[in-house]
Order: C-alpha cells, then sequence, then structure tokens
C-alpha cells in the first residue's frame, strides 16, 4: 500500500499528540519535487548527528523541547517555536524531551538571474537537488 500524501489544499492536522506522544512514529506529509514536509517524531535523549541537507530548512516544535547544534552556536526550541536554517547549514539535533517537529525543506529555492543575459533569457531553473529526509535518521544518545 502506498503511503498517503498530502495533496495542494488538503487541510493536515498538527495538533499536538500529548500522551500520545512516545508511541509516535515520524511522517512524511507530503513530498513533491523541491520540497518536503514531514512529522518528525523525537523521543527524549534521541539524537540526529551533524549534517547538511541540500536546501533550506525550517524547524517548527510543536510539542516537547530540543536542542539544535549549529556551527557555531547551539538553540533551545521548544514547543510553538520555529526557526529557519541556510541550505545545507550543518546542523545536529538532540531531544531533551518527546518531541515533535514539523520540518520542511525546500530543495529548489527558485529561479536564479543572470544579470548578463536580456530579462527574457535571464530565468534559469535551479536543478531539484535530489534531497530527501533520509538525512533524519535516528541515532540514539
Amino acid at each position: 500500500m502506498a503511503l498517503h500524501h498530502a495533496q495542494p489544499g488538503e487541510v493536515v492536522n498538527l495538533a499536538p499528540l500529548g500522551e500520545q506522544l512516545p508511541q509516535a512514529r515520524s511522517v512524511a506529509i507530503t513530498k513533491k519535487p523541491g520540497f518536503e514536509a514531514l512529522r518528525l517524531i523525537m523521543p527524549r535523549g534521541t539524537t540526529i548527528p551533524r549534517h547538511a541537507v541540500p536546501g533550506n530548512v525550517m524547524v517548527h516544535c510543536l510539542e516537547g523541547s530540543i536542542e539544535l547544534s549549529l556551527a557555531s552556536s547551539s538553540v533551545i526550541l521548544n514547543a510553538n517555536e520555529w526557526v529557519y536554517l541556510e541550505h545545507s547549514e550543518p546542523h545536529a539535533l538532540k531531544a531533551s524531551q518527546d518531541s515533535a517537529l514539523l520540518l520542511t525543506i525546500l530543495f529548489n529555492p527558485g529561479p536564479k538571474l543572470k544579470p548578463s543575459q536580456p530579462a527574457h533569457e535571464s530565468l534559469e531553473r535551479w536543478e531539484d537537488e535530489g534531497g530527501s529526509a533520509s538525512a533524519y535518521q535516528l541515532g540514539q544518545a
């Protein structure tokens, strides 16, 4: 049976899982060329080692609390907080509580302008960089 992915205009419920969080599993919400969204479940103590994703990453902590380690700093992301990471920025995650995250990845940021060409020839689509949420493999601390 194929995994269901949300379609354009389809409403997805991201309400807190509450008591069901410890038994929940990560799930892909949608995956399209250049765009991916998933609900990432991180049990307390779970880590995702330092890695880089070939796209812009947005992490929204839906519930719980995680530590996001960046190249030069670390931040704590609590329920209802959001952070944005630049394309290919190395980062790691560690769950200090059972946590659920909305992870959104934009692999293809849009047209790239070439100022040396006439306007009608200046749009060149960036190739889909083929990234995948498989970069987010869970490892235990």
